[in-house]
């Protein structure tokens, strides 16, 4: 089967529920499944099922972009793979009629990111408060690079990335939603690599990874980190989105490392959280998971991600012993 063969064959519905992606493409437009939903859907199938466009965000293709939006795969990866999955095995042409060799595609572009800085230390204590971190944390956070602040849309932001500069996720820092984001409060920057987890290359001498979803997660477990004192063996990881795939070129960083992955309790969380350990199964990494069920919060609410274990009920501190890999 060739690849024209193949997109007959699978279409973006068939590929999205292959791939147990979030939303439900069955409602056009429905929220994009690589991106946090905000209040109004942007996100279209079209051509029946074969191509795609987020209104929001620009992003269009085919059915083969929509895979490599999924998986990270290169193109020519994501070629083959969409043949696999089609049925076909693997693919022994890419296109139907004969056509000019292409020319090697380019790497993608590192993003180009706003103007950041290290914040004021009323800032940083503003952060501290609005996310019940420690302050010496985050003082450890920004010295690292990890942690970076700017006005955006007018509002200031405080900003989670690191040295490669090729992820960036900004959350206004008085906790509102942005507006231009119809009631989202995570802004993926423009440009980025959304599959990239941040923290992957800075990182990759230590020993041990802590792999979290989403920037307050990032910061909770350097939280942790700098309470039990690790340091010196332990590196916090954020996969800025649930939906993400781990970015084909920052598994390298991981392999054969010691991960232990912290997923939000809800279906994406528990989704992304299978998609991770495979992909890191895969070069050889030891993986485990951390399970917050039953944990509570100070006011008995039930914790719901690594955040919330900073306002851990008493009863249940003692279940936080061995958080960290």
């Amino acid at each position: 089967m060739n690849l024209d063969e193949a997109k007959d064959r699978l279409r973006i519905p068939g590929l999205w529920a292959m791939l147990h992606l979030p939303s439900d493409c069955r409602k056009n437009p429905c929220h994009s499944p690589f991106y946090e939903p905000t209040s109004k859907p942007s996100f279209s199938v079209f051509n029946d099922g074969r191509n795609f466009k987020d209104q929001r965000t620009g992003e269009k293709g085919s059915a083969v972009d929509f895979l490599i939006l999924a998986t990270a795969l290169s193109r020519s990866a994501a070629c083959v793979k969409f043949v696999e999955l089609a049925g076909g095995g693997r693919c022994n042409a890419r296109v139907s009629t004969p056509r000019p060799a292409a020319a090697p595609q380019a790497p993608r572009p590192a993003p180009t990111l706003p103007a950041m800085d290290s914040g004021t230390d009323d800032e940083l204590r503003q952060l501290a408060a609005l996310r019940h971190l420690d302050y010496g944390a985050l003082h450890i956070a920004r010295g690292a690079g990890l942690l970076r602040f700017a006005t955006l849309k007018g509002h200031r932001a405080w900003i989670l990335t690191d040295d490669a500069a090729l992820n960036a996720q900004a959350r206004r820092l008085d906790g509102k939603p942005w507006e231009h984001l119809d009631g989202a409060k995570a802004y993926t920057l423009p440009g980025c690599w959304a599959g990239w987890p941040v923290g992957a290359k800075q990182g990759a001498n230590s020993p041990a990874f802590t792999l979290c979803e989403g920037g307050p997660d990032g910061l909770a477990v350097l939280h942790f980190i700098t309470k039990e004192k690790r340091l010196a063996d332990v590196f916090p990881l954020a996969m800025l989105g649930a939906s993400q795939s781990i970015h084909e070129d920052a598994l390298q960083f991981l392999a054969g490392k010691k991960v232990r992955i912290y997923p939000h309790i809800d279906a994406a969380g528990k989704k992304g959280a299978e998609r991770w350990v495979a992909q890191l199964h895969a070069v050889g990494a030891r993986v485990d998971i951390f399970d917050f069920t039953g944990l509570r919060k100070a006011d008995g609410s039930p914790v719901k991600d690594l955040n919330d274990c900073t306002q851990i009920h008493p009863d249940d501190a003692a279940q936080l012993e061995g958080l960290l890999p």
